[in-house]
C-alpha cells in the first residue's frame, strides 16, 4: 500500500448543485488525514487529470477524457431527467434558429460546453463558432449571439431582466434523446482506489449519507443557498428536488450516449466505457 506523507486531497465543487453531498460531510471524521479542495469544476477537472487530487467530483466530460485511469464512485452524480435549471444558453433568437453564429462559452466547465456542441451539431445541424469567456453575461452577449453559463452564474443570470431567450440544455437533451443527462460524477484514480479500498468505501458511505440527510431535511440546505446565493426558499426547494444525485442504470445509459456522441464528433479521442468502483471489484457498465 502506498504511504501518503500528505493529506488525501478531496475535491468539492463550488456550485450549489453539489451541496447535498457535502452539507453533512465532515472531512475531519474520516479515518485518514484528508483535506477538501473547493473549486469550480474546471479546476477540479484539471486536478484529477494531473493527479494533484486523489478523489473529486468532476465534469462528466473530464471523466471521459481520463476514463482509462479513473473510476466512478457509485450512487453519486449531478444529473437531471429534463430541465436542470443551471445549465443555460442565453440568446436573442431561439436555439433552433441560431445556425452558424458566434457563441460565448463559460470557462468554468467542460461537460456543458461539449453538450452544447453535440446538440448544435447533431440535433440542429449547425456549426457555430465558439469562444471561451469569463462567465459574465453582459460582456459575453455584447460581442456574441449567444452565451452558455453554468452553475450559480447561470442561476443568477436567469433571475435578471435582460430579455434574452433562456434554453435549458438538460431539457433539450431529454426531449431529443429521451435520456437523462449527467453533468458531474465523483471519480477516483484507479491506482489510489486499489491501494485504499477501505478508505474509498468509507468515503462513498460518507457522501451517500450526506446526500440522503440533505434531501430528507432540505430546510438547512435551502437556508444556506438563500443566504449565499440569494433567491427564495421556493426556488431552492424546487432546484434541489429537481436534480438527481444517484447514478443508477438509467442515468448511466444517458451518460454513455453522451460519451458516444462526443467520440463520434471528435470531442473525445477514445471511446469511453464507464468503470464503476465497488468494494472489491471493478465493475464495467454494460451498454
Amino acid at each position: 500500500m502506498e504511504n501518503y506523507e500528505r493529506d488525501i486531497l478531496i475535491g468539492k465543487i463550488r456550485y450549489t448543485n453539489a451541496w447535498p453531498m457535502y452539507h453533512h460531510f465532515d472531512v475531519d471524521r474520516l479515518t485518514k488525514p484528508s483535506r477538501l479542495v473547493v473549486e469550480v469544476p474546471s479546476v477540479l477537472n484539471q486536478g484529477i487529470l494531473d493527479k494533484t487530487l486523489d478523489v473529486a467530483p468532476v465534469s462528466s466530460f473530464a471523466y471521459g477524457v481520463g476514463s482509462e485511469q479513473l473510476m466512478v464512485l457509485p450512487d453519486l452524480s449531478v444529473s437531471s431527467d429534463g430541465a436542470v435549471k443551471s445549465i443555460l444558453l442565453f440568446s436573442r433568437k431561439p436555439i433552433e434558429e441560431l445556425g452558424d453564429v458566434s457563441i460565448a462559452l463559460t470557462n468554468t466547465s467542460a461537460t456543458s460546453v461539449n453538450l452544447l456542441k453535440i446538440i448544435m451539431s447533431k440535433k440542429f445541424g449547425a456549426n457555430p463558432s465558439y469562444v471561451v469567456c469569463e462567465p459574465r453575461l453582459d460582456v459575453m452577449m455584447a460581442e456574441h449571439d449567444a452565451a452558455l453559463l453554468i452553475g450559480d452564474h447561470a442561476i443568477r443570470a436567469s433571475w435578471e431582466d435582460h430579455g434574452f431567450i433562456i434554453t435549458d440544455l438538460g431539457e433539450i437533451w431529454r426531449a431529443w434523446t429521451g435520456h437523462s443527462m449527467t453533468f458531474a460524477v465523483w471519480t477516483v484514480h484507479t491506482k489510489f482506489a486499489e491501494q485504499n479500498q477501505d478508505f474509498i468505501g468509507e468515503l462513498v458511505a460518507a457522501f451517500v449519507h450526506s446526500k440522503q440527510q440533505s434531501l430528507a431535511h432540505l430546510d438547512s440546505l435551502v437556508a444556506e443557498a438563500c443566504n449565499e446565493i440569494g433567491g427564495t426558499n421556493h426556488y431552492w426547494h424546487s432546484y434541489f428536488t429537481n436534480l438527481c444525485y444517484d447514478f443508477n442504470d438509467k442515468i448511466q445509459a444517458g451518460l454513455q450516449l453522451y460519451f458516444d456522441y462526443a467520440y463520434e464528433l471528435g470531442l473525445l479521442d477514445h471511446k469511453v466505457h464507464i468503470q464503476l468502483w465497488s468494494n472489491n471489484t471493478l465493475t464495467q457498465v454494460k451498454g
